[in-house]
């Protein structure tokens, strides 16, 4: 690998359309909130139990349905269903996401593990479809979890009798007040957090500890459900009933993702300063957290499971029943009164509201890591506010199509919640695998932890395609959220085709650099050359003298492609050397031969530029341009200097344009 060349030899980079600061009032207030390109935070870090309320907001406010969704998918089987979901938390979501922690500490989680496992255009295929998933995930959580704030309080006893008509429009409301709290500003986001998820948790935990006072006194209760159990079976096809239902408990799963996202602001002492060193302590407090929130999260699931079970009857918790959708909430109102149940409300509603800007805040701080650095999104998307637009937006459309209804929208959250946790045991398997055989002898005790995580990937193959057979509609939805990212992928990547899209241009050498002072300004005559041998460029050089007599001596340019032509932008390394009274310019590391050359024109200012045309055919000369970077290069050349002209406006001396057909 060549030596990384002296800072000192940096080209100043061009002025572009793309970082021009906005001309319009509007424009500018939106792109002032701040970029989402870098990192995503300020920079401060705090203690793991802190940050640990900031992925609860996601995670732990799924009491206020997990209960309700439980019981009507089990009835009496929920406490034992709910067993084995704990189990597939701490032996197989856990597991996972603490390897995820290890390989992705920057907080981009398995989606950018299974990015760097594949190359091209495959990592970015897969990659937007996992983004449709994580959309999906995120803006249902949003949506889901207005509409069920809504229902709460519309439940109230005190807040029913006015909003019991008006379940959309105090969603709709919810969700406007979020964007609008985003478009603000959100910067104390962990002490929001704190201050609500602690109170929730605690107000669980009455609410759980009078129902089991309650069953302690009426122990006969316990026993009638035990006789249901076993009625007609034995506890085998208990346990066995229990685990094909279990899928159906998926949204208990909910929040590991979140939990890594978050990553960044979790504080890690003693950690080193260097980029590529390993951050040990952030990790390690990374598990801590991830643990915390999975065993609170597991003790607070088998509570609620057996006391709502025990406590609340089947007519109440079936659709259209007080219980519906709120069972802890209906046990906090019928065992300690209105007043206090109206206190669970208000809290319930508080972090359900949150949750969805908890979920606001990892899209937009996901989407802006991928989109923008693969050429398919357009450059407002590196910038919070119009982010913030077009997730409000989203979440209006999805709103107003299943019309707010929580059950319509809990297929499609399980459903990119499995995939997402899918996707990251996958990335652990693979990644074990690859070490071990990378280094057999020195990874000798990887190969049980690969069986052991391949295992855990079958067992979230199976939740998947259980969840999708009993309710397809999830995949129907996901897929549509995929099809608009590929969509618009697609069209932005073509509609940014024509940037110059080149990160940085670095010398070689110091001999380059000194040369290039030689050429630049008015000095030379830029020649595009395909080939790179002497042989054709004596040839060329007759050529052009026969038919063109041009002034001033030559400079050839022949352009190395990357092997990974999927990438929008990427530095270029020069090598200039002298030829007689012409030159050789050698650029490497190029993601695309037309946008590198327009680029150089513009920082060398020849005299003149001659392209050739291929006369080959355009429709295929135009993909291989767009996917491969390479194609009519003549007139692409042509077409994204006169671009760039338009944009920056006429001025003298522009060079002669000579197309030369070959």
């Amino acid at each position: 690998m060549p030596e990384a060349p002296d800072p000192s030899l940096l080209v100043p980079d061009l002025p572009t359309r793309e970082n021009a600061l906005p001309r319009s009032a509007v424009a500018r207030w939106l792109f002032s909130g701040g970029s989402l390109s870098g990192e995503a935070h300020d920079g401060r870090t705090y203690p793991w139990y802190q940050v640990i309320w900031l992925t609860g907001v996601d995670y732990f406010s799924s009491l206020a349905y997990q209960a309700g969704i439980a019981l009507i998918a089990a009835g009496a089987l929920a406490p034992p269903a709910t067993v084995i979901l704990v189990m597939v938390t701490l032996f197989g979501a856990l597991p996972v996401y603490s390897e995820v922690a290890r390989r992705s500490f920057a907080g981009q989680g398995s989606i950018a593990m299974l990015e760097n496992l594949f190359s091209g255009w495959r990592s970015k295929i897969f990659v937007l479809v996992l983004l449709g998933f994580a959309a999906t995930d995120f803006i249902i959580t949003i949506t889901l979890s207005a509409a069920d704030a809504a229902v709460h309080a519309i439940a109230n006893p005190y807040l029913g009798p006015f909003l019991h008509t008006k379940q959309l429009n105090l969603t709709l409301f919810l969700l406007v007040l979020l964007a609008a709290i985003f478009l603000a500003g959100f910067q104390e986001a962990i002490q929001v957090a704190t201050f609500l998820a602690v109170p929730f948790l605690a107000l669980n935990a009455v609410v759980l500890a009078a129902g089991v006072v309650r069953i302690a006194l009426h122990p006969s209760m316990v026993s009638a459900w035990r006789a249901s159990l076993t009625l007609h079976t034995d506890w085998t096809g208990v346990i066995l009933a229990s685990a094909i239902i279990f899928p159906k408990l998926a949204l208990g799963l909910s929040g590991f993702e979140t939990g890594v996202a978050v990553m960044p602001l979790v504080d890690g002492p003693g950690d080193s300063s260097q980029a590529d060193a390993l951050p040990v302590a952030r990790i390690r407090n990374t598990r801590k957290l991830l643990l915390a929130a999975a065993a609170i999260m597991a003790a607070f699931l088998l509570a609620s499971s057996f006391v709502t079970t025990i406590l609340i009857p089947e007519s109440a918790y079936r659709a259209g029943g007080p219980a519906s959708g709120r069972a802890i909430a209906f046990l906090a109102h019928s065992l300690l009164g209105n007043a206090f149940g109206g206190l669970y409300d208000v809290s319930t509603i508080a972090i359900l509201w949150f949750a969805g800007a908890s979920a606001m805040a990892g899209l937009i701080n996901l989407l802006p890591r991928y989109l923008p650095r693969f050429g398919m999104a357009p450059r407002w998307v590196s910038f919070r506010r119009p982010m913030v637009l077009v997730l409000f937006a989203a979440s209006l459309a999805v709103t107003l199509i299943f019309h707010a209804s929580v059950e319509a929208q809990g297929s499609a959250y399980a459903t990119g919640v499995l995939v997402l946790i899918l996707s990251a045991a996958v990335a652990v398997t693979i990644g074990l695998w690859r070490e071990f055989f990378s280094s057999p002898v020195q990874h000798r005790g990887v190969l049980p932890r690969i069986v052991y995580f391949f295992a855990v990937s079958l067992l979230f193959v199976y939740t998947l395609i259980t969840n999708v057979i009993e309710r397809p509609d999830g995949v129907v939805i996901s897929s549509v959220f995929i099809f608009v990212i590929l969509t618009l992928s697609a069209i932005s990547r073509y509609q940014r085709s024509r940037e110059l899209r080149v990160a940085s241009l670095t010398f070689a050498n110091p001999e380059s650099a000194q040369l290039w002072s030689e050429i630049a300004g008015k000095r030379v005559n830029l020649v595009p050359l395909h080939g790179s041998d002497f042989q054709a460029r004596r040839e060329k050089s007759a050529a052009l003298q026969h038919h063109y007599r041009l002034s001033g001596p030559l400079a050839f340019l022949h352009v190395d492609l990357l092997d990974n032509r999927s990438e929008f932008v990427a530095p270029l390394r020069l090598t200039i050397s002298r030829e007689g009274e012409d030159y050789f310019l050698r650029a490497s590391g190029a993601v695309a031969v037309a946008n590198t050359i327009a680029y150089l024109s513009e920082l060398i200012d020849p005299i003149s530029i001659v392209l050739s045309l291929t006369r080959g055919n355009l429709m295929l000369q135009s993909l291989r341009y767009l996917l491969w970077g390479e194609g009519e290069i003549g007139l692409m050349v042509y077409t994204i200097l006169v671009r760039y002209w338009e944009w920056t406006g006429s001025r003298p001396g522009r060079p002669i344009l000579y197309l030369m057909s070959t």
